[in-house]
Order: C-alpha cells, then sequence, then structure tokens
C-alpha cells in the first residue's frame, strides 16, 4: 500500500471543486425561467440546453480516466478546471442558444474529473476498509454545492443577474484549480509508465467484467434520471403539476439537498464501521435504492406530502456514491481511475438521455395530443418510474453472484 497521506492536505480542494461541479450541474433548474423567458426556450430545447453538459462530461470519461492512472489527479483536474472557467465566463457572455449550449458544453468537460479525481487519490492512498466513509466526506462536498443550487442561488438572483451569477462561477472554478495545484501531492511515480495500449486494455478489461454490467443499469439509468431531475425538471414539475412557486419549488430542492447531505454524513461517519461488521458498501447501495425507488414512485402517484418524498428521493440517490466502491472491489487499484470514470460514464450519458428525452416527451405530448405541460410532465416520470424499477430488478438478480466478492491482486 503507497504511504497514507493526510487527509485534511487534500480534502479542501477536492471539495471546492467537487462542490463547483454540482453546483454548475443543477444550478440550470433555478435559472430555467430565466433562460427561459429570455431566449424563448420551448421545454426540448432547454433539455438540449441543460444536457449539454452531460454530454461532453461523459465523452471525457474514458481519457480521463487513463490520464488519471498515468498523471494523477494534481496534474489533469488543474487544466480541466480551467476550461470549466471558461466556459462559465463564455456562458455569462451568450446571446443564443448556440452561444449558451457551447458554454455549457465546456462546463461539463472542465468539471467532469471533480468526483474521479479524489476517488482516485482514495483508491490509491487509503485501505479499503475506509474508502466507503472518504468517499461519501467527499460527496458531502458535492451536497454542499447541490444546496448551493437552490436558494441560494434564488436569492443572489434577487441582487444580481444570472450572468454576474455565472462570472462568479468561473472566478471559483480559477480558484478551485489553484488550490489543487498548491495542496495535492502527486501520485508516485510509475517505474515504467504503461504504454498506451496497455492503459486501454485495462479499459477493455472494465467493460468485459460482468460485476461492470451488473451495477451500470442502476447507476446509468437510476442515478441519471436523479441527475437529469434533480438538475433540470423538479423545478417544472413542483411548479407546473404541484403548483408551487419558484421560490417554494427552491425551498423543497433545499430540503433534499440536505437529505442528500445526510445521507453523505451518514456514510461518510458509519460505512467503515459497517462493514466490519459485515453489512458492506454493496448492502448499503441496495438498501438507498430501494428508497429511491419508492421515493421516486411517490412522486410521479402524486402521494400527499411530496416534500417528504422529495426528500427521500435525495436520500436514497445519496448511496450512489457506493456504486464506485462496489465496483471496484472487482479490480485492482491500478485500474481504479478507469473503472470508476466508465461507470461515470454510464451514469452522465443516462442523465444527457433522461434529460433531453424529457423534453423531447413533453413537447411531443403537446404536439400530437393538447396535452399540457403538466401531463406530458406526468407522462415522463412515469416512464422513469417503470425504467428504474427494472434496472432494480437486475441489480437483485445478480446478487447472489456478484455481492461479495474479494478485489484481485495487482496485474
Amino acid at each position: 500500500m503507497t504511504a497514507v497521506v493526510a487527509i485534511l492536505r487534500i480534502y479542501p480542494a477536492f471539495a471546492a471543486g467537487y462542490l463547483l461541479s454540482y453546483l454548475v450541474r443543477s444550478v440550470n433548474a433555478v435559472i430555467s425561467p430565466e433562460l427561459t423567458r429570455e431566449f424563448g426556450l420551448a421545454p426540448g430545447a432547454l433539455g438540449l440546453l441543460t444536457s449539454a453538459y452531460f454530454v461532453t462530461f461523459s465523452a471525457l470519461q474514458i481519457p480521463a480516466g487513463i490520464l488519471l492512472d498515468r498523471y494523477g489527479p494534481r496534474r489533469v483536474e488543474p487544466v480541466l478546471l480551467a476550461i470549466a472557467a471558461i466556459g462559465a465566463f463564455a456562458f455569462a457572455a451568450a446571446d443564443g442558444l448556440a452561444g449558451l449550449t457551447f458554454a455549457r458544453a465546456l462546463i461539463g468537460a472542465g468539471v467532469s474529473i471533480c468526483l474521479m479525481a479524489p476517488l482516485k487519490a482514495i483508491a490509491t492512498w487509503y485501505p479499503r476498509d475506509r474508502q466507503a466513509s472518504l468517499a461519501g466526506w467527499m460527496m458531502v462536498a458535492g451536497a454542499a454545492g447541490a444546496l448551493a443550487a437552490t436558494t441560494p442561488v434564488e436569492i443572489a438572483l434577487r441582487f444580481v443577474d444570472w450572468r454576474a451569477l455565472f462570472v462568479g462561477i468561473g472566478a471559483f472554478a480559477l480558484a478551485s484549480a489553484i488550490a489543487i495545484v498548491v495542496t495535492v501531492p502527486d501520485l508516485p511515480p510509475h517505474a515504467e509508465p504503461p504504454s498506451l495500449a496497455t492503459q486501454l486494455d485495462g479499459v477493455r478489461r472494465v467493460f468485459v467484467e460482468p460485476r461492470f454490467w451488473w451495477i451500470v443499469p442502476v447507476g446509468g439509468l437510476g442515478m441519471g434520471s436523479f441527475m437529469a431531475i434533480q438538475g433540470l425538471w423538479s423545478v417544472p414539475w413542483m411548479m407546473e403539476v404541484e403548483g408551487r412557486t419558484r421560490a417554494e419549488a427552491a425551498r423543497v430542492l433545499l430540503a433534499m439537498g440536505f437529505a442528500i447531505l445526510a445521507g453523505y454524513l451518514f456514510l461518510g461517519s458509519t460505512a467503515t464501521r459497517l462493514a466490519k461488521r459485515g453489512f458492506g458498501s454493496s448492502h448499503l447501495y441496495l438498501a438507498g435504492w430501494a428508497v429511491h425507488v419508492v421515493a421516486i414512485a411517490a412522486i410521479t402517484f402524486r402521494v400527499p406530502h411530496s416534500e417528504v418524498w422529495w426528500c427521500l428521493y435525495g436520500l436514497g440517490a445519496a448511496a450512489n456514491i457506493l456504486a464506485f466502491t462496489v465496483l471496484n472491489e472487482g479490480f485492482p487499484a491500478s485500474l481504479a481511475g478507469r473503472a470508476n470514470t466508465a461507470i461515470n460514464l454510464t451514469m452522465f450519458a443516462g442523465t444527457f438521455v433522461v434529460q433531453w428525452g424529457i423534453g423531447i416527451a413533453v413537447d411531443a405530448a403537446r404536439a400530437a395530443f393538447g396535452w399540457s405541460t403538466a401531463e406530458g410532465l406526468r407522462f415522463a416520470f412515469l416512464a422513469i418510474v417503470v425504467l428504474v424499477s427494472v434496472t432494480y430488478g437486475w441489480f437483485l438478480a445478480g446478487w447472489r453472484r456478484h455481492a461479495i466478492l474479494v478485489r484481485p491482486a495487482e496485474a
């Protein structure tokens, strides 16, 4: 095992980057009324604009995984964060849908490894029984970003416009990049750096592993649909279907953000102790997704007290961070970057498909059947409930084969 690095040395810089990633991922949900009004965006166009983030984010996962395994987080993440800053400044200056979409794509590329970089560091520097807890603490920073993208953004928009908001986001991205360069050490150098062919073979090993395909459906569609809804369609749903104002919707999102934060704090503080008692990452992952599926079904079928179900929806999704831990139990640490980015690719590809797909479904329902936006959203959410339930069933079906697996030795 490589020498352990003090977590307090590396956590603040990595946490700032991941907070930023979650903030820009979710902020369009709150500023969507301004974007719709200023640029005259239909639901499909709004979905495409927002999901552009996920296209470039997904596209960079495999190349970034190779780079992380070869060069380490300190050398890779700051370069990408600088690209995120350029994207934020471009978003602030955009004057049309094309400019907004291009800038959003740059932002997605720039924050594409803000979680993968610290997970690579955790897999390298810390023993396996600590990794779930450390990953949970890293996700606390993401939850803080999700919180910042709700009521705080709504309040900020009372004093500045959305363009000034993105200028501030760009400045924060640059500051985060500098912090990583200053505080995060390099990974130990390879005695003989692997060739590109060897690294690509590592990618192939990940994608042909049955364990990977056991986790992909829940991770890709389950978490993908959650990020699509949290990052954009939650506010339109609450306003159109539940009849809330934007301020009320932002407060519900804030409460959901606190629920997510509570989930990550639970994982961070208890996962190591639970693992020592035989209740491992796979068990927590299974339990979290059970809560998640029930909650999205309750939201869709309008079970009373929807604000409670929104909170449970977020609480269950907090278990998704364990997808990386569960997956890595089947791979050597040297493949952690490629394994993590491979599963992350499926999550964000799923987010792109669902986020844009909901907008397309609403537009199609309005055009073909004369349905209202609310009716179109109900139809789209019902489809999500069905699909997520099927993926959870797939995960249950593979439990006996995959749930307990000891990580193989280094290749």
